[in-house]
């Protein structure tokens, strides 16, 4: 695409990104072709192309990977019942929703619940349950000094669960300037403990990597990741479980390890693509600055 063409779609995009995000993930008239065409002033019979072209998938496979990590955040963090989770995930019965989550998750629900709950009085005492940290040990985390990426960085506010949104207009911002590839680096970071505060006051940012020709705008800031010593810890699996890592490095690493925190934000990089990789296979590493 000339680069004038290809920044309008991306705006015409993100507006779509943007309704996609507001209209709860249960919805099923969030699938409406002609309502999503409308909203990014394009004809239905070229939308689904355009959108593909700047997203690297179709809509519905964006609605798929939003409504099942919805899904899953349920499944560890509350009570609610499968079926029930199945019926606001917008499945038609518990057989396909628990068929969708496994092809996804690599097990069904009721298994990835047993094995991934963090349980409300876990998350209330702050202690740790051993039983759900044994798959780390202190020979897992890296001293490393890391780069200061320069990034295009798109603030998130709310909870760290759904900044996945935000990476999407932001990557749509991305196509649209003509430097988004399936291996553009990206990182998250995070200003706040979740357990600290409630979570529409959390605060974040959705980063990508992006070269020095590319300038920022009124929405997208050009700034550097945190870098410099840091302790990094790789957690394989979906971004739903990524609380276990965190806090078996503060409560159980960081009291061993001798090391000082430095006055700098944690982040994390994704060293996969969540568009093409199953859940259970995703690779975020946790970069905690040092003193």
């Amino acid at each position: 695409m000339k680069t004038t063409t290809r920044e309008r779609s991306a705006k015409r995009i993100e507006r779509v990104l943007e309704l996609l995000t507001q209209q709860s993930v249960t919805r099923d008239d969030t699938l409406d072709i002609h309502r999503l065409a409308e909203v990014a002033y394009l004809s239905p019979y070229h939308f689904h192309r355009v959108y593909v072209a700047m997203m690297g998938e179709t809509v519905a496979e964006t609605l798929r990977r939003k409504r099942l990590h919805q899904a899953a955040v349920w499944l560890i963090s509350s009570a609610t019942s499968v079926a029930d989770i199945a019926t606001r995930a917008n499945y038609a019965s518990v057989h396909a929703f628990t068929r969708a989550f496994r092809d996804a998750y690599g097990v069904p629900p009721a298994k990835y619940r047993l094995h991934g709950q963090l349980s409300a009085a876990l998350q209330r005492s702050q202690t740790i349950d051993r039983n759900e940290t044994s798959m780390f040990n202190l020979n897992d985390v890296r001293i490393e000094t890391l780069s200061a990426e320069r990034v295009a960085v798109l603030a998130h506010h709310g909870d760290y669960q759904t900044i996945g949104d935000t990476f999407g207009r932001l990557a749509a911002w991305a196509a649209g300037k003509g430097f988004l590839t399936e291996s553009t680096p990206s990182w998250g970071i995070y200003y706040d403990d979740p357990t600290s505060k409630a979570k529409s006051e959390l605060r974040s940012e959705a980063c990508l990597a992006a070269p020095a020709t590319i300038a920022g705008d009124d929405k997208v800031l050009i700034k550097k990741t945190p870098g410099g010593k840091c302790a990094v810890l790789t957690f394989t699996g979906p971004y739903a479980e990524l609380e276990k890592p965190y806090r078996w490095l503060y409560d159980t690493w960081l009291p061993q390890s001798g090391e000082e925190l430095r006055d700098a934000p944690t982040y994390e990089a994704y060293l996969n693509d969540a568009r093409s990789t199953p859940p259970h296979a995703l690779k975020t590493s946790i970069c905690i600055p040092l003193k």
